[in-house]
């Protein structure tokens, strides 16, 4: 699916060749992601010019079928996933640093839904946020590919009440049924009273958002002392107002994060702490990955349309 004009086409284009230390992977499965439909708009990275020509796609699943003259410890026939650029084709390439084993119980749909979710969220709550057993989690648009994860690596990591922020009673009741302790619908009541409430009024510990400026001045109030704010999306807004003396007296942190800006060396960095901490746990059933629907790859483009319905639970795939 190569990016033209701003749409995706599907179009023959000649199959990748590995570099010294890159994996040729044959794409199984795809997983869509926010930064797909904004590199094909192209307002993924407002620094850079739109991308043209270019095969869309930000994460992938499938069989390693090529291996770089550099790389030792893989085979022909590994199962693999990782972020990658392409992933939208057949065939695809990604360092092989930045790949990580598929475990035999993940089909390979599931597969492709774990590069960007997991490894945005395990840097967002273990890294950034320095989450601590016991200490309360809330996180804002739960219902999204990364706010279910954010969730279930929470209770992994020992969060002691993990609170989710969705739009309806449904989405609730779902993310309830993945663990979710308490679920917030913020078109019916206000999110920081509630967590404020739940909490006897010490606040969360961390919160992961999703959403941006709407939020922030409920997020700000409903956070504990020493708490810790991790900035992952913005889709509600890219400024807000900020409280100087309310963040001094509760000596808040206010952490950015996103991968445009990252390093090759943090990237390998992030895959490392994932294939450490949760690989295990994908590999044993105390993570299972969340899929809302599945498209096939010539249906990209209402795959593309259904994420900004904002509908799904869960990640959406497309099957190569």
């Amino acid at each position: 699916m190569v990016i033209i004009q701003g749409k995706l086409e599907l179009r023959d284009v000649p199959k990748p060749e590995p570099g010294p230390e890159e994996l040729l992977m044959r794409v199984m499965a795809a997983g869509v992601n926010r930064a797909d439909i904004y590199q094909v708009k192209g307002t993924y990275d407002p620094t850079k010019k739109p991308d043209e020509g270019i095969i869309g796609g930000s994460e992938a699943a499938g069989e390693v079928v090529g291996i770089g003259r550099n790389i030792s410890g893989f085979a022909v026939g590994d199962r693999i996933m990782g972020m990658c650029k392409g992933g939208y084709a057949e065939f695809t390439t990604l360092d092989y640093r930045l790949a990580l084993p598929v475990p035999e119980r993940l089909s390979w749909e599931e597969a492709a839904t774990v590069p960007v979710a997991y490894m945005t969220e395990h840097n967002a709550l273990v890294t950034n946020g320095r989450l601590q057993a016991g200490e309360t989690v809330l996180v804002n648009a739960a219902s999204s590919g990364v706010g279910v994860a954010a969730l279930q690596i929470a209770k992994l990591c020992g969060g002691k009440m993990v609170i989710g922020i969705t739009s309806t009673s449904a989405k609730i009741a779902a993310l309830k049924a993945l663990g979710m302790d308490l679920g917030i619908n913020y078109r019916i009541e206000n999110f920081g009273d509630a967590v404020l409430t739940a909490t006897h009024g010490n606040g969360a510990d961390v919160i992961i958002d999703h959403v941006g400026g709407a939020f922030f001045k409920d997020n700000l109030r409903c956070m504990a002392v020493k708490g810790r704010l991790v900035s992952i999306g913005r889709l509600g807004g890219m400024t807000a107002e900020l409280d100087l003396e309310l963040m001094a007296y509760k000596r808040l942190q206010l952490i950015g994060a996103t991968f445009r800006t990252r390093t090759m060396d943090e990237r390998i960095a992030i895959a490392r702490g994932v294939a450490a901490d949760l690989i295990p746990a994908l590999a044993d059933g105390r993570l299972k990955p969340v899929i809302d629907r599945v498209f096939q790859l010539h249906q990209v483009a209402e795959a593309h349309r259904y994420m900004e319905s904002n509908a799904q639970v869960g990640k959406i795939v497309l099957k190569v």
